[in-house]
């Protein structure tokens, strides 16, 4: 068991719990999934662009990444459907919780000017949607082996009914959001 997963269980869980009056653990909200999505525009040009991205989302993530692909052409971005346009992983489990602990933990706090994420940052159904500039703030990225800085997107999905509920599952579990 992971040490998020003690946290939820030990903390995070019976104070959520507490919190929101709920007669059952199961009511209480937990992680679903963690997605990264890695989009990289300049592959319909240079597919050793996508084998790049696609290795550094293999390194953060410790799991192969699923090459997407264009749903439509769209002819003022020079796309046409089908075209690979990018690279995202679907962590659950162990691996899930193994990425956010070092994501809360190690990553985060290497970003520049870091004061936070932004705590508005949610969907409306409890999931968290944060986008990071570069991929050289993880500890398994190499400055010196980067071709180009490529940003991405993580989706925290949980199993909560409201923002409030999934902030503070958040919250619980470490997330290092920013105070007004």
């Amino acid at each position: 068991m992971s040490r998020l997963q003690e946290k939820y269980l030990n903390e995070v869980r019976p104070s959520l719990m507490e919190r929101f009056a709920y007669k059952n653990a199961l009511q209480a909200p937990r992680l679903g999934k963690v997605v990264i999505n890695m989009g990289v525009g300049e592959a319909k040009e240079n597919a050793k662009i996508l084998d790049a991205a696609v290795k550094d989302l293999a390194l953060i993530s410790g799991q192969r990444p699923v090459i997407t692909r264009a749903k439509k052409s769209v002819a003022s971005f020079k796309l046409r459907e089908g075209m690979s346009i990018g690279c995202k992983v679907t962590l659950r489990g162990r691996r899930m919780h193994h990425f956010l602990d070092k994501l809360f933990n190690v990553a985060l706090p290497r970003v520049r000017d870091f004061r936070g994420v932004s705590p508005r940052s949610f969907d409306g159904r409890g999931n968290y949607t944060l986008g990071l500039r570069e991929q050289l703030i993880f500890p398994e990225i190499s400055y010196d082996q980067v071709e180009k800085v490529r940003g991405m997107d993580i989706v925290i999905v949980t199993t909560a009914k409201s923002d409030e509920e999934a902030r503070e599952l958040l919250r619980g579990l470490g997330m290092p959001f920013r105070t007004a």
